[in-house]
């Protein structure tokens, strides 16, 4: 599919032109001509016989922003200055950093925050872990681990590589949900070593958030950490994207007016993302679905199965289909892919049932061109933000940490998961549902608190309607000080 002109590929490019003229309108009209889209004239410097001019462009690409460059040099009387790449610049120096939530003014604040009073607070925790959630960053705090081996699409680029993805996930936490999360990347792709890590490093955090991180050392990774910590372990590129899918296809199916049971669901991809939706999708209802690989349809005949692709087999594709994707997406009611570019064309969904529903999330490129799709299909929903419904893991981990962490769970389950997919869905009000508005913007005010509202209530629920007890109060505390006055959050 053609790519068009975005803020992600955005340059500021620094011009000296002649004070009098056309150079402005010679520059807008270069940019234009070769494709780009200028979203910023700013005059920076002036004198009697010249300007100095940033101009921002959005561009298609790298190699786009420097045919721009060049279209611009060949403008009489205009110097290039400085290029800019607008999101390396938002980059340098990292994008988090820590800040202290009480100012150390004098001696006093000293002596409280660090030596000798905190060893007060640090025998307290020492004779009551528990308190370690009230006394310290734990309760509010999310380890974000990756060993960089799956990111983004970008594959196996290393622990270094993906430090910015990282980031860009904990920025994602503070600003959603108010969680102070931490990225981690790990140099090792060893499970055993992962394991022990985060096992390691788990007492300073409330929850653990898997990133990135490639299938099937993923499944194994959360399932033993899950076993082994009293915190909860989630992997937002399995679950995540399974939640809102299923939010994004609950309100989907009210438009074409079909039942989740009824549906046949056709998914490209079996890994991470894949075999996490299949499983929560069951888990709400769908019975009939059918699931391809590279290799084509996952059946129980076809020799070479891992053990994630034997569980799919023995629970999907009730029918026994066998072939390639593009033979099991005929007659099916929504197709789901989270594989590869391109794997679809427009004659495929043609094949399709009436009022089709196609969820095409490889990204950047989609496993079919959603211009293309939209012709036949009756809902389109892709993991890009240049077209209608976009499927974003931002919509969904910020409020189930926060609803995690409120909850003081010690685990995460698939009724969380579900009670997160139903208050997703429900932000959108059935006034405002149609087939280009089947979920909310990441940007929408009630996400992450409805979500969060969820999935803390399902946690709770899950400790037998129990509310979590308070930390039980530290024995220096007992006797010396009354903390009704306190505030709920603070103690």
């Amino acid at each position: 599919m053609a790519t068009v002109p975005s803020v992600s590929n955005s340059i500021t490019v620094r011009l000296e032109v002649p004070a009098r003229g056309n150079a402005v309108s010679a520059i807008t009209t270069a940019v234009e001509s070769s494709g780009g889209s200028v979203t910023g004239l700013d005059v920076t410097a002036s004198g009697l016989e010249a300007l100095r001019i940033d101009v921002t462009v959005a561009a298609a690409s790298v190699a786009h922003g420097e045919e721009i460059v060049e279209k611009l040099r060949t403008i009489d009387g205009v110097s290039i200055g400085k290029v800019s790449d607008r999101t390396f610049l938002m980059h340098l120096g990292g994008k988090i950093e820590m800040s202290s939530k009480l100012p150390i003014r004098n001696r006093d604040d000293l002596s409280m925050i660090y030596t000798p009073g905190v060893a007060r607070v640090c025998m307290a925790i020492a004779e009551n872990p528990e308190d370690a959630r009230r006394l310290t960053i734990k309760r509010n705090s999310v380890a974000v681990v990756t060993d960089g081996s799956a990111v983004l699409g970008l594959g196996n680029i290393g622990p270094k590589a993906a430090l910015p993805v990282m980031e860009g996930k904990a920025a994602l936490f503070k600003r959603f949900a108010g969680i102070d999360a931490w990225p981690l990347c790990l140099d090792t792709q060893d499970a055993d070593e992962i394991v022990a890590i985060v096992k390691a490093i788990a007492p300073g955090f409330a929850g653990i958030n898997l990133e990135d991180i490639s299938a099937p050392r993923c499944f194994e990774i959360e399932a033993r950490l899950r076993e082994a910590l009293d915190i909860p372990v989630f992997h937002d590129d399995q679950h995540g994207t399974a939640i809102v899918v299923l939010a994004a296809l609950t309100n989907a199916l009210k438009v074409v007016g079909k039942e989740m049971s009824a549906i046949r669901v056709v998914m490209s991809g079996a890994g991470a993302a894949g075999t996490a939706i299949l499983k929560l999708l069951m888990a709400a209802g769908v019975e009939h679905a059918t699931v391809a690989d590279v290799h084509g349809v996952v059946h129980e005949g076809r020799e070479g199965l891992t053990d994630s692709l034997r569980w799919i087999a023995r629970h999907t594709n009730r029918s026994g289909r066998t072939g390639t994707l593009k033979e099991a997406v005929a007659g099916a009611d929504v197709f789901i892919g989270v594989s590869a570019p391109n794997v679809l064309d427009g004659d495929d969904l043609a094949t399709m049932a009436p009022e089709a529903i196609v969820f095409a999330l490889a990204n950047p490129d989609p496993e079919v061109d959603p211009a293309i799709a939209r012709q036949t299909a009756a809902v389109v929903a892709t993991g890009r933000s240049d077209f209608p419904n976009q499927i974003n893991n931002v919509l969904v981990f910020p409020g189930v940490f926060r609803g995690l962490l409120d909850a003081q769970s010690r685990t995460v389950d698939t009724d969380m998961m579900l009670a997160a997919a139903r208050a997703l869905a429900t932000t959108v009000a059935d006034d405002q549902l149609n087939a280009n508005y089947i979920i909310p913007s990441v940007f929408h005010p009630d996400v992450a608190k409805t979500v969060a509202a969820a999935v803390r209530e399902a946690a709770v629920a899950a400790r037998g309607g129990q509310e979590q007890a308070p930390p039980r109060p530290t024995a220096g505390i007992v006797g010396t000080l009354d903390t009704s006055s306190f505030p709920a959050v603070g103690i």
